[in-house]
């Protein structure tokens, strides 16, 4: 509370509570935290049509008037200013004298021109989960999948129908992955090895970001057939076309190709336990002695109490599985000795992502 001008300290100090009853005040519970969470899918849907629209991917090339982005983003009159604004005061935009810029953020990594843009895992909450997202109480009560599924339709039948479909997938898929990608690429040893591969590599981040960062690494991405030719569109791009190859494959129905150092991220949650377990096992059956295996997710803390995105990703799971689900550590930990590997350890990553790593 300000100060009115002309009043001490004292003076101040004789109309306020004293001790307790100003610590009871302070702390007396208010309904401003519970209102912003539950009203928080309005920031969400505003980012997420911004996405859409191409409102980021616009200003790329330097600040516009508000005109300039109406006209460009076929925009009505009658909100468009109130959405712009509301960008500038959710800090994903900037203005000055009358024209909207990017953040620095937004422009990183919500330019679609960008080889760092990570829009492709919003396009997809926006075009898919935030509308199953509506069925959650029916998921909780049910225990059934929200998403395609709820009609007959299958979740990969869905992604799979069309190469659109198909490269949004992938692309959402880089975007939940790199900031993970980028911290395996460092943090793990990899002068210690020399080949590795992603299982489940979609689009390629992981081994992009591990490759650039370990010259003298040579591996690939293993991968249902589909996903070859973006993949290998991915690795051209990043001029690691010599030392990264695809391989095609089911991992239910084949066996893992092998490296002397294996990955999987966002995979493991996809399934129920029996098939945790069997991916585990494929992936230790593929590793040669004193290999590694790294799981990464994101991993719920052990106490499950500060990992919100983990358990909302859980959730996730239900909405999108017949059985997936999110797990922790100390749960993933006694998965890998279960199926073999002798040593495990847990590093946290990045954000709300950890890999554990298995020895075999």
């Amino acid at each position: 509370m300000e100060r009115e001008p002309g009043i001490s300290s004292a003076a101040s100090s004789d109309q306020s509570p004293r001790g307790g009853e100003r610590s009871a005040q302070l702390s007396a519970p208010s309904p401003e935290r519970l209102l912003q969470m539950g009203m928080a899918f309005w920031a969400s849907k505003t980012l997420l049509s911004a996405v859409e629209l191409g409102v980021f991917t616009q200003l790329a090339d330097g600040p516009r008037s508000a005109a300039a982005l109406c006209e460009s983003l076929e925009l009505h009159p009658r909100a468009a200013l109130d959405f712009l604004d509301a960008l500038v005061a959710l800090t994903v935009l900037d203005r000055r004298d009358g024209a909207y810029s990017n953040t620095p953020d937004a422009d990183l990594f919500l330019d679609k021109a960008k080889p760092s843009y990570v829009g492709g895992l919003l396009e997809m909450a926006n075009t898919r989960l935030y509308p199953f997202w509506g069925s959650l109480t029916e998921a909780l009560r049910t225990g059934l999948p929200q998403n395609e599924a709820k009609t007959g339709g299958n979740l990969f039948d869905a992604i799979y129908r069309d190469e659109a479909s198909l490269r949004g997938f992938l692309r959402a898929m880089s975007g939940v992955s790199l900031g993970a990608a980028r911290a395996i690429a460092q943090r793990f040893p990899w002068s210690q090895y020399k080949t590795f591969i992603d299982i489940g590599a979609a689009q390629g981040a992981v081994p992009v970001q591990v490759a650039l960062a370990n010259p003298h690494l040579s591996g690939g991405g293993f991968d249902l057939p589909p996903v070859g030719p973006v993949f290998n569109e991915y690795v051209a791009a990043h001029g690691l076309a010599e030392r990264l190859r695809f391989y095609p494959g089911d991992f239910f129905n084949d066996p893992c190709p092998s490296a002397e150092v294996l990955i999987m991220g966002h995979i493991l949650h996809d399934w129920p336990l029996p098939q945790k377990l069997e991916l585990l096992s494929k992936c230790h059956a593929a590793l040669p002695p004193g290999g590694a295996l790294i799981v990464y997710d994101a991993i719920i803390d052990d106490e499950r109490r500060s990992n919100a995105f983990g358990l909302l990703m859980s959730l996730n799971m239900l909405i999108e599985t017949p059985g997936g689900f999110d797990y922790t550590g100390a749960q993933c930990r006694e998965w890998m000795k279960q199926t073999g590997f002798a040593q495990v350890r847990i590093e946290h990553l990045v954000g709300p992502d950890s890999m554990v790593v298995g020895i075999k």
